[in-house]
């Protein structure tokens, strides 16, 4: 691959390290009341639109083939919103004892309380030849249970900053969040056909106004002075993010492939990115707004802004040899099969 594709492929993370450059050398820009004015087009506008375009793309269709493999949406939602928060906020009593920064260990948190992102569990899933309409399901159903339990999730394990009460966090995300997802999905029923024929670049849109939301959110770090970011601090996080990342996707399969599982393979590949990836698109707008006031807020989004590149790349990085397994896997399965006496064997005895 030549180095023009290679930084069309990668825009979105070049484009992530550029905002951040960007904030440090204008941060008057992007702070409150500055000429942005990120107080109206951030938390209004740009996250509501992130939502419309979002509920704009999802297929309807898709999600309502993939419902009744309730098994297995139990297992990715139960992991990826219960057990995942849970087993870090138990990992960060330990952390917590260390020197690494605890606004950067809160971010860790954070992390754990997202929902699975969109996009790239399923362009992963696709990739290996995994169970797609499944992995598009949990996605789509995952960022929708999100709106509500994300934010219990983060004042449960958080709090919320002192200036802007519990019911005013849930009227903004209602008014930001789920009406814009709604009309999405009302307009995309007058204008599938439309949309199918012209494929619109629905995720290049929510990755260009992230990174607004992302610049505005730097340059509110970079415009106060108290705060300093410990390179150490943020080396261990990255190594911390790669260990969480890989122990999960390992237990994740062993959980999938046991005897009596009844999941395929296929089944198995989804379960591994939906309940191991986190979502970059929703977990922004959602901490400005439930954080909102926050002079940590950027440290607190420091970790979701790793662990989104980290997830993409360590998953990329397996798809060979994931794809590799299922297909040895599929294969002895077949086999069993054609087997005599085969019929009295299930999918679950495999």
């Amino acid at each position: 691959m030549g180095l023009l594709a290679r930084l069309r492929k990668e825009w979105f993370i070049i484009g992530i390290v550029l905002v951040i450059l960007s904030a440090k050398l204008l941060p008057g820009v992007g702070v409150k009341e500055g000429p942005l004015r990120p107080e109206v087009t951030i938390t209004y506008i740009a996250v509501s639109l992130i939502f419309f375009n979002s509920g704009l793309s999802l297929k309807t269709e898709e999600l309502r083939n993939a419902l009744f493999h309730v098994r297995l949406h139990l297992f990715v939602q139960s992991f990826t919103l219960v057990f995942f928060p849970l087993v870090i906020w138990l990992l960060l009593q330990v952390l917590a004892l260390t020197a690494i920064d605890q606004w950067l260990l809160k971010g860790l948190q954070t992390v754990s309380c997202m929902p699975p992102p969109v996009s790239s569990a399923v362009i992963l899933t696709k990739a290996v030849g995994g169970n797609e309409a499944a992995a598009i399901f949990n996605s789509a159903f995952g960022s929708f249970l999100g709106i509500v339990v994300t934010p219990l999730l983060l004042l449960l394990f958080l709090g919320s900053s002192s200036s802007v009460p519990f019911t005013s966090i849930f009227s903004q995300l209602f008014m930001t969040v789920v009406v814009p997802l709604i009309l999405g999905q009302v307009c995309r029923g007058f204008l599938r056909e439309c949309l199918e024929r012209r494929k619109p670049p629905f995720g290049a849109i929510s990755s260009a106004v992230l990174l607004m939301i992302i610049y505005t959110t730097f340059c509110d770090t970079f415009s106060n002075p108290n705060i300093e970011l410990d390179p150490t601090s943020l080396l261990l996080v990255v190594i911390i993010i790669f260990s969480i990342q890989v122990s999960f996707m390992l237990l994740t399969f062993a959980f999938s492939t046991r005897s009596g599982s009844g999941f395929s393979p296929a089944d198995t590949v989804a379960i591994m990115f939906c309940s191991t990836h986190k979502s970059l698109t929703l977990g922004i707008p959602m901490l400005k707004i439930v954080f909102s006031g926050y002079q940590h807020l950027s440290l607190i989004s420091v970790p979701l802004l790793i662990y989104h590149p980290a997830q993409i790349l360590l998953g990329s990085v397996l798809v060979p040899t994931i794809r590799s397994w299922m297909t040895s896997r599929q294969k002895v399965t077949q086999s069993l099969w054609r087997l005599p006496g085969c019929w009295l064997c299930s999918s679950s005895d495999l």
